[in-house]
């Protein structure tokens, strides 16, 4: 505790990330394969806040909380990433 506020008062906000992954294997020859990959991180391009800005900051004369920027989302997490791959193995 921390004078009478209870520790983790401040909660971050929630995560919402899709990640999915689809892969076909094909064989070409007995020891010769390729596989087609498909990766998408975020596929449904939530946006997603990494952090608040925490620091409150106070004038010692007035008792004034002085960080205009406290309480407001500072941070993301990046947009949708899509990458297609082609694998040989032999």
């Amino acid at each position: 505790m921390i004078g009478n506020q209870w520790t983790p008062s401040l909660y971050g906000p929630g995560v919402n990330n899709w990640d999915i992954s689809l892969m076909k294997n094909i064989r070409i020859k007995e020891r010769v394969t390729t596989q087609l990959r498909f990766e998408g991180y975020n596929v449904f391009n939530h946006t997603q806040f990494s952090s608040i800005n925490t620091a409150a900051t106070f004038d010692p004369s007035t008792g004034q909380q002085v960080n205009t920027a406290f309480g407001q989302l500072n941070g993301d997490w990046g947009p949708r990433i899509i990458q297609i791959a082609l694998r040989f193995t032999f």
